[in-house]
């Protein structure tokens, strides 16, 4: 080997004349990593917002399928009172019906019975048309069967429009 080579191969050996590699910029990788961590946590708070979103939605349509299911019963309860004398059983059952009628307006269904309003196709569903020359025409003259809220429309009985 020639003198020159040896030179060679002893700074090859010693590392001395060779440069390290260099990453092309660590201020880019720190910018690089930065916004991926912000992405990330940007996207955990979607993921819970979405989560929130879904529960709510989960939770309001559960309450309404349970409050639905008790609707039956209330009617039951209406029929059995419009049979019943005025006796302290009576009386029972009259404060059970107010209870449950009470619970589901709190829970967001409020019990809609009332007569002489308007008729509102978005809370009435109209079951009969009378002729009622005292009422206004297109008036509810008479609750068939309560709504409650979203969970159903009240059966109603309306007055006649006047020719």
């Amino acid at each position: 080997m020639t003198s020159q080579g040896n030179a060679a191969n002893s700074a090859a050996e010693t590392g001395a004349g060779v440069t390290p590699p260099q990453s092309p910029a660590p201020d880019r990788d720190v910018a690089e990593l930065e916004d991926r961590w912000l992405r990330a946590m940007a996207e955990l708070d979607n993921v819970r917002k979405r989560h929130s979103r879904e529960l709510e939605r989960q939770r309001t349509a559960e309450r309404a399928r349970v409050a639905s299911a008790w609707l039956p019963v209330l009617d039951n309860l209406e029929l059995a009172l419009g049979h019943a004398s005025g006796d302290a059983f009576a009386e029972g059952v009259r404060a059970t019906l107010d209870q449950a009628v009470e619970v589901l307006a709190r829970l967001g269904y409020p019990r809609q019975d009332a007569t002489g309003v308007p008729f509102d196709p978005a809370v009435h569903e109209v079951v009969t048309v009378l002729d009622d020359p005292d009422a206004p025409p297109n008036t509810v003259v008479r609750v068939l069967r309560p709504g409650y809220g979203d969970l159903r429309p009240a059966a109603v009985a309306v007055a006649r429009a006047r020719e």
